[in-house]
This record gives structure tokens, sequence and C-alpha cells, in this order.
């Protein structure tokens, strides 16, 4: 059997075995020398001329690119934090005072939470696998059968038809896939809508597990040696199976390989903030980093949607998990006992519309958390048989991630309890916690950056983090009391907002933390200016108003996420560059290209002048890389000199296929997902602050105008378990 490694081009091979033995060998050597680091106590000047140095390294070898140096970039920022640690754990732990001491070891034990998810994050994507497509055999009889599932619930037909007009447009034999639909709504239309579409439309007789359930019915009624399945929202480009399923052929021993999830919409952060294709959203960097991490180590989770599935390892495992809220990655976890595979492509083939609302879009965020968490609590990575070393460090990883809500509290509110109450929380001076804590916060911001900057920029991370502390904490705790509590809910997609709105109830938590950090740095100052201080406050009193003004400002970034903004377009324009025909009736015809594109309408710039088209005149539209018939009627709404602006008319199914086939169905929609420029620490605080002086400009405005009536955020729906 051919090695997985052979369809992987020259330079992102895996490492072979004795690489991967040299480099043990070496980091084994290496860890005397760093364990004296680490555990030799310096004086204050000795630490400051430490921390200089090792910044120094880091600015020398942070100019070479190579993966070498990104090794001993991470190898130093290890070695400093754990220095800082292990300072921490035998130098500032003496309390006296019962409270001193209540607030001291809730930080420390922050701390030392922060420093394990940091190493194990650290291992996790030290050395991400850029796996490549590997090609289909000429033989087109060799290639397996497909079934393609696309399970819905209370989504609108609108929402689900382009996914299953894209599906079944899929570049594969069509005698070798099929598509379904899987409603466990049980609606007319959408029975109707697949026998005029001609694909399969299956139900169950009820919805016990919901979507794991609805699944693992549809796999008693289908044959195919291979399932793809798809989320009603993610419309997939005619390459997914050509560029997925020989992977399968590849390794016999493959139980799934995971895409991408990726938006052609912004979600509440993109678009609250107006950072849509600047900043990298929330998922790029679990998409972008963290799963050719997993994919190195032979742990890529399973994420419920654009992955594909071999029959013969869900049925080894009992089909999709239906213990946990978070089914899709307790079922790789279950295949990876089992001696599975798993893989990860890290080329978007599908696309999807992000939460709308951002209530919704936490409510989601509440159900991973707490089927994370769950996992954790009933098929715990790091018990029982069958994981390598590897993969239970990655799916750890994930389910502590989920753990943050009291750890992040607790760094937000640290510094309150010096200002408000003079409860010492380390006991050392200022200039030792800033000599040892510096250079560990230095290191950590600039290694994260070099590895994270392309997927995630620097700060973004705690304000995802702040937004959702305080509706996480809840589940979080209860899940890991309770593994059993709470049910699955569905993540509501498509729908407008028609004028903008502050989500009160979603941001109360917040609002109420950004008060009392606000009253604690005026306390703060207050005492600085107007009280006698005793010899040595004024360093503590500055460094922990410095501390509480990072709080507050990430505090009130976080709070801007809440202005949402208005939303009037149902359907979501994509910018698209491609060649296009307009023809007249019995005049004339225009080429140009088009520069955005919906499934309701587009923008086109002609090469020639547009002058004598007009308003509300009926075209016919022709994509020139779409084969065959590509033409669609049109109605123009508005002419700007080369400009055209049109409504789409479509008369049948065909041309709605034809619509979605050239919105969405290109093999190269998408693969400019992640290009955006390095992450740089400066232009990271003007964005928040740009955000920060949104949110104020709201507040003035609304201030400003009557009040009128609250519209309440949606909330997503749940559905029976």
């Amino acid at each position: 059997m051919t090695s997985p490694s052979d369809a992987l081009p020259t330079g992102t091979r895996p490492v072979s075995m004795v690489t991967r033995l040299f480099y043990l060998l070496v980091s084994v050597a290496a860890l005397v020398p760093a364990a004296f680091v680490i555990i030799t106590p310096f004086d204050l000047q000795t630490q400051a001329i430490f921390a200089v140095f090792t910044a120094a390294i880091f600015l020398l070898v942070n100019r070479f690119k190579s993966r070498t140096a990104t090794l001993v970039i991470v190898s130093l920022s290890a070695i400093v934090s754990t220095r800082y640690l292990w300072w921490r754990t035998t130098e500032t732990l003496g309390f006296i005072d019962p409270f001193d001491m209540m607030f001291g070891y809730g930080l420390y034990a922050a701390e030392v939470y922060a420093w394990i998810v940091l190493m194990i994050g650290y291992f996790q994507v030290l050395w991400p696998l850029e796996r490549q497509p590997a090609p289909l055999p000429a033989d087109v009889k060799e290639w397996p059968t497909v079934d393609v599932y696309i399970p819905t619930y209370n989504e609108s037909l609108d929402v689900v038809k382009p996914t299953v007009l894209a599906a079944m447009a899929m570049d594969y034999p069509a005698d070798k896939f099929k598509v379904y639909i899987l409603d466990d709504g049980r609606r007319p239309e959408f029975k109707r809508f697949a026998e005029a579409a001609g694909c399969g439309y299956l139900i169950r007789p009820s919805n016990e597990h919901a979507k794991a359930g609805n699944i693992n019915h549809a796999l008693t009624v289908t044959k195919g040696k291979l399932i793809a399945i798809f989320d009603c929202d993610h419309i997939p480009t005619r390459a997914f199976l050509q560029m997925t399923v020989g992977w399968f052929l590849r390794d016999r021993k493959l139980g799934m390989l995971q895409t991408p999830h990726h938006f052609y919409s912004p979600d509440p952060f993109e678009r609250n903030l107006g950072t849509f294709g600047r900043v990298p959203n929330e998922g790029q960097l679990f998409y972008g980093l963290i799963q050719p991490g997993n994919d190195f180590w032979n742990a890529t989770f399973f994420c419920g949607s654009c992955a594909v599935l071999s029959r013969d390892a869900l049925d080894e495992v009992g089909g999709i998990a239906v213990e946990t809220v978070t089914e899709d990655a307790h079922t790789s976890l279950r295949m990876h006992r089992k001696g599975w595979n798993t893989a990860y492509l890290r080329w978007p083939l599908a696309s999807g519309l992000a939460t709308e609302r951002l209530s919704i879009h936490i409510g989601q965020r509440m159900r991973w958390a707490r089927g994370m968490i769950q996992i954790f609590r009933t098929d715990n990575p790091l018990l029982g048989r069958g994981l390598s070393f590897g993969q239970r460090i990655c799916y750890l990883n994930a389910m502590m991630y989920f753990l943050f809500p009291v750890p992040r509290f607790v760094f937000l509110t640290a510094p309150v309890a010096y200002l408000l109450t003079s409860q010492n929380i380390i006991v050392a001076s200022a200039l030792m916690v800033m000599a040892y804590a510096g250079p560990h916060m230095f290191h950590t911001l600039c290694t994260q950056s070099r590895l994270d900057g392309k997927y995630r920029y620097s700060f973004w991370g705690e304000i995802y983090d702040n937004v959702l502390l305080f509706h996480i904490m809840g589940p979080t705790l209860l899940a890991l009391i309770n593994p059993k509590a709470g049910s699955f809910n569905v993540t509501s997609k498509g729908g407008v907002l028609e004028k903008e709105l502050y989500d009160t109830p979603i941001m109360r938590p917040l609002m109420i933390l950004a008060v009392v950090l606000l009253g604690a740095i005026g306390v703060g100052i207050y005492r600085l200016l107007f009280t006698e201080l005793f010899p040595g406050d004024a360093p503590v009193l500055w460094m922990n108003l410095f501390w509480c003004f990072y709080s507050a400002f990430t505090v009130f970034a976080a709070l801007a996420v809440g202005r949402e903004r208005r939303q009037v377009r149902a359907q979501p324009r994509v910018r698209i560059r491609q060649p296009v025909a307009l023809y007249f009736d019995g005049r004339r015809s225009l080429l140009g290209r088009t520069e955005d594109l919906s499934l309701g309408g587009g923008l086109l710039r002609m090469d020639d002048l547009a002058d004598d088209v007009t308003v509300n005149e009926e075209v016919y539209v022709n994509f020139e890389q779409i084969e065959g018939d590509s033409g669609v009627a049109a109605r123009v709404v508005a002419v700007k000199g080369r400009e055209v602006r049109l409504e789409f008319m479509p008369q049948s199914l065909d041309d709605e296929r034809t619509i979605v086939s050239a919105v969405f169905g290109r093999a190269d929609a998408w693969l400019n997902w992640d290009d955006r420029p390095p992450d740089t620490v400066g232009k990271s605080l003007v964005d928040l602050s740009g955000a920060i002086r949104g949110l104020a400009g709201m507040a003035f405005r609304n201030m400003r105008r009557p009040r009128e009536g609250v519209q309440q955020p949606l909330a997503a729906p749940s559905r029976p378990a």
C-alpha cells in the first residue's frame, strides 16, 4: 500500500522516523541545560539582563523564516514561560492574610492553566502538515461510490436549495454518487423540491439524537462506500469529491477527511466591527493552523460538515456518536481509538453562511463548549486505549480550551483586588514581577504572532474570549458536574436586520465588568494622587493600574461586538471575477466580467460603455466559464458608465442550478481564503481602538435620539434531543 506521504510535494512531507528520533534525542539532550536555566534564581539585575538577552535572541532568530528557526523560538518561549511559572511557584506564594491567599492562589491557578494550554498548544501546531490532494485512478471504475448527506431540520428551502443543487453538480460520475436531503422537519415542499431536482429524500419516524440520529438513520438506508456530509448551508464546489476521495484509495485505513469550514458572509464579529476580509475570522486559526497541526499527529477532528467519512469506519464505531452534543469530534475520537486514521485537506472546497446574530453565534459556541466538556468527562482522551501520545494531547487541548472562562475572569479582575482592597496577590516587588512576567508576556505574544499571525491577529483572541466569557462559563461548569445535562440546539442561518441595535441582554455581564474595572481605575488614580503611600507602593499601584487599563481596553473592545449593524441583504455578495456576456433582444451583445455576484443578482463591468442599456431592460446573461448552456434571464436594475447591476430572473430549476454554479461552483472559488497581510501588533491595536470609537459613537447617537422599543436579539432555536 502506498504511504500517504507519497502524495505530498517535496517540503511538505511528514518527517521520517529517523528525523523524528533525531529531534527527540536533541530535545532530551536540551532538557538538562533548559532545566538549569528554568530553576536558577536570579536577582533583579541578573533577571533583567536575562530578559534583554532572550529578547535579543528572539529578534535575531525571528528574521529567519525556516521551520528550524520556529522550533528555536518556540523552545525559547517555553523556557522563559516555564521559568516565570517556576519563580511564581517557589518565590511568590508566601501569603499570610487569608484574603491574600484566596486571591493569590486563584491567580496562580489561572496562570498554571494558561501555561498548560500554552505548552500543549505549542506541541499541537509545531509542525503543521500541508497535505495535498491525492489523485484518483485513471480508471473511473475504481472510484468508490459516495452518498452525499445534507441534513436539515428547520432551515428554509431558500437556504437548503443552493447546497443541494451544487452538490448534484459536483464533478463525479453520475452513477457513482447520490445526493440525499435528510429532512428532520418532514416538510412537503422539501419533498417536492427533491423530486423535481432528482435527488434523494429521507425522513425518519422520530427526531431522536438530532443531527447524529438523522445521519445514522440514513446510513441504514443508503449503500455508498463513502459518506460526504454538508450542513444545509455549506455549498460545495464542483471539485469537492475529486479533491478529497483520492485519499481513501491511498490510505485504506482512512476513516475521515475534513476540509475547512469557510464562510462567504461575515460573522457577527466581522460585521459588527467592520473587519470582514481584513482580519481573520474566529475560525481561521482552527482551520488554518490547528487542524494542519492535528493532521501531523493523525488527530484531525471531524467538524460535522464539509467532510468525507468511510462507511466501514462508521460501522465499526457504531455510527455517529450520540452521547454528546459535539457528536462530530466524539465520532473522530472513537475512530482513532479503533485504529482508523483521519486527514485534513487545507483547501476550502465549500462555503457557507456564517451566523448572523451575536446571540445565535454565542449559542453555537455554548453547544461546542458543553459538548467538548462532555467528552472530557465521559470519554477522556487521556484515559483508555487506542490513542497515540500526540492524539491525546491534541484532543486534550481542544477540550481544555473551553475551560477558559474562569481563568479569563481571574486575569481580567485580578488587579481590581489590589486597587479596591489593597490585597497583595503576588508576594514580590513590582520590579521583580515585571522582570519575570515581562519576558514571559513578550515571548508568548511574539511567538504566537509568528505561529498564528496569519490566522489570528494579536489581541483578537482575547476579544473573542471576552465576548463568550460569561455565556460559556455556566455550560462548561455544568457539564463538568453533570455531563448529561443540556440539549442540542440548531444554529439558525439566513435572515436580515433592518436597523442597527445594541444587544444589551447578551452584553450585560460584560457591561457590569466594565463598570467595575473603570471604578477600580478611578480608585487607583485617586490613591496615586491624593493618598500617602508606603515605600514601594507606587510601583505596585502603577503596575496594577496598567493591568486594569489593559483589561478595560479588551472588555470595551468586546462590548463593541454587541453593536449589531444593519443587514438588509438576504443574499450576501461574493467578489467574483469571471468572463460574462450580456445578450439583448435582437440588438447586440456586451462582453465583460463580473465584479460581485449573489444568488439574487450581480454587478458587471463591461468592456465597452453601456450607455444604451436601460433600467428594467431584460437581458440574457451567459457565464462563459460554465460548460454548456449557462444563460440566465435577468433584469437591469442600475447602469453607471461600464457598470451594470442585474437582478436574476430564473425561469426554471436549471436556471437556479446555473446561478449556483456561477457563484459557488468554481473549483478555485475560495483559494484566497487566508490571503491577508501578516499580523502586526500596532495594526491590531488600531483596529480595536476603532471598534471602541464606533461603540462610543453609537452610544452618543442613541443619547440624542428619542428612545424607541428595544428589539430583542434572535435566539438560537432548540430541537428535540
